[in-house]
């Protein structure tokens, strides 16, 4: 197997007596799109600080290209970093602000220049080479802060929530072209964010954090259909959470309510009369029986919420409720609060929360 490009070695973050990254590890390999995903104050910022410089690690060690380089300044790491405040110079044009990295690294004027029209082509806007920031939209100037960042041809890109501050339409094209023209550079790339659609779309790989730790990192497919710990499946996409008692964990039997599900296998670690928090995720439900689902519960209509192509049903299972999706048809009238209803999925999209 490769070397990975980037290794994070056992990194700690204190400040005084609070410990804001414990034991961080995470090796990313040459051209992979990484994000860090999180809630506020969960570390993932932090620990991108310590990949660029800005902080120094407590305890441990990150190595690029086979290189240690956690004692070394920023201007010695030859990484680009994008900001989430854009932090592009006020009183410099767009062509000036791309160059400025180029400027410091003693590139002839001749030479910064045909590579600031490289860059300016490739984030679209060549026009905009003698506008400031001032005169530039909120996606404008992210765009320009992403040439800046990459127009040293540095070995690592460092994006902290670049998208945060932009509108939602905005926010889903320019995140589509950032993936683009890192996937054109080949450039190894960190993407923090909190937002799951955005790390969900475009990265290779997710770490969820959660209290300075990495609760699990995996593909989007994995994170989603298999999260690790409760925290992760709570925290990416839509879950319903029904709790169960075990009435035999050989046969992976568990009692919600008053009613009997089977389990894929066995339930190791569990016995008889133990409470567990099951998990579901609303598309792989359907209202009624359906063929392939093997498993049903009865209960009630709670709630309907008419969304246009999609009507929301949210069913009382006994104290539990449960929340799923159907697709609007015209000819036959959405459910009514109050009717009974079975749920059915299989058994085998049924999860065990610890």
């Amino acid at each position: 197997m490769a070397e990975p490009f980037l290794s994070i070695q056992h990194v700690r973050k204190s400040y005084g007596a609070n410990t804001v990254v414990q034991d961080f590890s995470l090796d990313v390999e040459p051209g992979e799109f990484v994000s860090f995903l999180g809630p506020s104050g969960c570390g993932k910022t932090t620990v991108l600080r310590m990949v660029a410089g800005f902080e120094e690690p407590s305890a441990g060690k990150i190595v690029v290209g086979g290189k240690d380089i956690t004692r070394l300044k920023p201007n010695q790491r030859n990484v680009g970093m994008v900001f989430q405040a854009y932090a592009l110079f006020p009183n410099l044009t767009v062509a000036q602000n791309i160059a400025f990295g180029l400027k410091v690294a003693g590139m002839s004027k001749p030479d910064a220049d045909r590579r600031v029209a490289e860059m300016l082509d490739m984030i679209k806007l060549p026009q905009m080479a003698d506008r400031y920031p001032y005169q530039l939209s909120g996606g404008q100037q992210q765009r320009i802060a992403l040439a800046r960042a990459i127009a040293p041809k540095p070995k690592l890109l460092l994006l902290d929530e670049p998208l945060s501050a932009l509108d939602a339409k905005v926010r889903v094209s320019l995140r589509e072209e950032i993936r683009s023209i890192q996937k054109k550079l080949g450039i190894t790339t960190i993407f923090v964010t909190h937002d799951q659609e955005e790390a969900l779309s475009i990265s290779d790989r997710i770490a969820v954090m959660y209290g300075g730790r990495a609760e699990q990192v995996g593909t989007p497919f994995e994170i989603y259909n298999r999260p690790a710990t409760k925290f992760v499946a709570n925290f990416v996409g839509t879950l319903n959470v029904l709790e169960g008692k075990v009435t035999d964990a050989s046969t992976g039997k568990v009692q919600v309510n008053t009613q009997e599900v089977s389990l894929k296998g066995k339930l190791n670690g569990s016995k008889s009369g133990d409470t567990l928090s099951l998990a579901l995720r609303p598309e792989a439900i359907s209202l009624a029986r359906q063929p392939g689902h093997d498993t049903s519960l009865s209960g009630e209509i709670a709630e309907v919420h008419f969304l246009g192509s999609v009507i929301r049903v949210r069913v009382g299972i006994g104290g539990n409720t449960v929340s799923l999706d159907t697709f609007n048809n015209s000819t036959t009238p959405p459910p009514v609060v109050g009717d009974k209803a079975d749920i059915s999925f299989s058994s085998g999209d049924m999860l065990v929360l610890h």
